[in-house]
């Protein structure tokens, strides 16, 4: 996990190609229409998918009379893809993903060049300078691709900026917008792409791929879990230092008041882990199994039982009938409405330690079920 304030914070290694894309491509480069919205949930590959997707309409390998065709990696084009100066590709990111990726804005600068803080949202001057990029002729006669990604970080404005010119789009221009949360679109700009919900891939894939990143068969089992069997997220979490024996013993510790593996986190990753043990605390509690933490790691959170299997919270709560569970689901409840309540103001607060303390203090009181 990062180190809070470290600029030293090792970066993610790029993943490999993930297989489970390619059959997706294929059928994505037979659909018709200008623009495309790849949605499913984090960690399944769409920004990989959406930048192949352009890469291969961009390629200069096939002729312009043949079908579209996965790129063969190797033209002018390709390349110009691949190390971003494609003079027709336009790639919309949300400045910290630009930081993140190492990506050049649309004027060739880096963000860090800018004195201001990245902004977490795609800004409407990048949106605009879209709209400009979109009316000029296509510099190598294979049209425009403009890549937004992820489009659920657009603000209203921005929105309606893209909206418009979705609903009248300029030239041969062709766009494709890739999402994590489509709720958060607008419907008029749903209604305008044709959707592509993004397919799980098999275990055998999972488990092929990730051990690309050279790690034991365990750790790679318990990032899987620990990122609620996303393989993208597994793969960052193995690749900046995830250990599942850290990871399994953090329930305890912060039932104990310490901060184990959050010591060295920032406020928003300290309240993203929070907010998963959280969600596994009241699945347990209600009777379903967790999804993020091995049950045996939440033993320590049932005061009084031996573990935590739920042949023990039922005698348990069955012992006090169905008060004990309800004032449990209660507090956990309150806990996370707290927790998103901390996100608002995760990345600037007053005092990063002081409000680490004040989340473990926060946790160990909630996670004490009664």
């Amino acid at each position: 996990m990062a180190t809070r304030g470290s600029s030293s914070t090792p970066a993610v290694v790029a993943p490999p190609p993930m297989p489970w894309l390619q059959g997706q491509l294929q059928a994505l480069l037979e659909q018709q229409g200008h623009a495309l919205l790849l949605e499913g949930p984090s960690g399944l590959g769409q920004f990989g998918l959406a930048m192949a997707w352009a890469q291969a309409l961009l390629c200069e390998a096939r002729s312009l009379e043949a079908a579209l065709a996965p790129a063969c990696g190797h033209c002018e084009s390709c390349h110009a893809v691949h190390v971003r100066t494609h003079p027709d590709l336009l790639v919309l990111l949300p400045e910290t993903m630009q930081l993140a990726l190492g990506w050049a804005n649309t004027e060739g600068e880096t963000v860090s060049d800018a004195k201001r803080k990245p902004s977490k949202e795609i800004r409407v001057e990048a949106m605009r300078q879209m709209i400009t990029f979109c009316q000029r002729t296509d510099a190598r006669g294979r049209g425009k691709v403009v890549v937004v990604y992820p489009a659920e970080n657009m603000n209203t404005v921005t929105a309606n900026a893209l909206l418009k010119t979705l609903e009248e789009p300029p030239g041969n221009s062709r766009f494709v917008l890739a999402t994590e949360a489509a709720h958060r679109l607008l419907p008029t700009i749903r209604s305008r792409c044709h959707s592509w919900k993004m397919k799980w891939p098999d275990e055998v894939q999972i488990q092929t791929w990730l051990a690309q990143a050279g790690r034991s068969a365990e750790q790679i089992a318990g990032a899987m879990q620990a990122s609620g069997g996303r393989p993208l997220n597994a793969w960052e979490l193995l690749q900046t230092g995830f250990d599942l024996n850290s990871w399994n013993q953090l329930p305890g510790q912060l039932v104990r008041g310490q901060a184990g593996l959050l010591a060295d986190a920032s406020a928003s990753q300290a309240i993203g882990v929070l907010l998963q043990l959280c969600h596994d605390a009241m699945a347990v509690v209600a009777g379903a199994a967790p999804r993020y933490f091995a049950q045996a790691s939440l033993a320590p959170l049932f005061v009084g039982l031996a573990g935590a299997d739920q042949s023990s919270l039922e005698q348990q709560f069955q012992q006090g009938g169905s008060s004990p569970r309800q004032r449990t689901l209660e507090r956990l409840g309150q806990w996370s409405a707290e927790l998103m309540q901390a996100s608002r103001s995760s990345e600037h607060p007053f005092s990063p330690d002081l409000m680490l303390t004040a989340l473990v203090d926060q946790a160990s009181q909630a996670l004490r079920v009664r």
